[in-house]
């Protein structure tokens, strides 16, 4: 199935709209996710460079890149998990796949903690992403090797009841928005 035949492929569509509405209006608040992060201090994190309508978890990155080390996602190969270069604010950065700004050099790191961006999320812990597979392998390795906590940071307006989820897709330990934290 291709298209709107493909129940995924139509839920993307719509949920990158209701994104788009939701950052239009919030412009995005990271508060939340910071007061997660400071009960955290010093375990590793990876978080994201937003692209597009993402919510911007940098300002709460900054903050967490005070007290330990903070991580963003690298994509070596299609098909492969993320690896996660270290970050800091006044890192070099420079443009990789699909456009994400990613850190020139700086040693690799492996999160406890996982910021995931997404199209929509459920409160199940069901996440709808863009579609490449990335942070279900990702996770999927991650917990292989040990306890990883795996947070969803989207706009609470990015919430959905019928999200098209597969075997493969893997679940959310938690959901932080810019108006507090949904616990799974």
């Amino acid at each position: 199935m291709s298209g709107c035949d493909d129940p995924k492929a139509a839920a993307r569509k719509a949920a990158l709209a209701r994104r788009a509405e939701a950052h239009r209006a919030a412009r995005g608040r990271a508060g939340a996710l910071s007061t997660f992060l400071a009960g955290h201090r010093g375990v590793p994190v990876a978080g994201y460079l937003p692209i597009r309508s993402e919510i911007d978890p940098v300002p709460a990155m900054a903050e967490a890149a005070a007290h330990g080390p903070v991580a963003v996602p690298v994509v070596e190969a299609e098909a492969m998990p993320l690896r996660f270069r270290a970050w800091t604010p006044d890192v070099r950065l420079t443009e990789g796949p699909f456009g994400v700004q990613v850190p020139v050099e700086g040693e690799w790191v492996t999160p406890e903690i996982v910021i995931v961006p997404m199209l929509a999320f459920d409160r199940r812990g069901g996440r709808l992403g863009y579609g490449g597979g990335f942070y279900d392998r990702t996770l999927a390795a991650l917990r292989a090797q040990g306890p990883v906590l795996a947070v969803g940071f989207a706009y609470a307006g990015q919430e959905m009841d019928d999200l098209p989820l597969e075997e493969t897709d893997a679940p959310l330990d938690m959901i932080v928005t810019e108006s507090g934290v949904i616990d799974i």
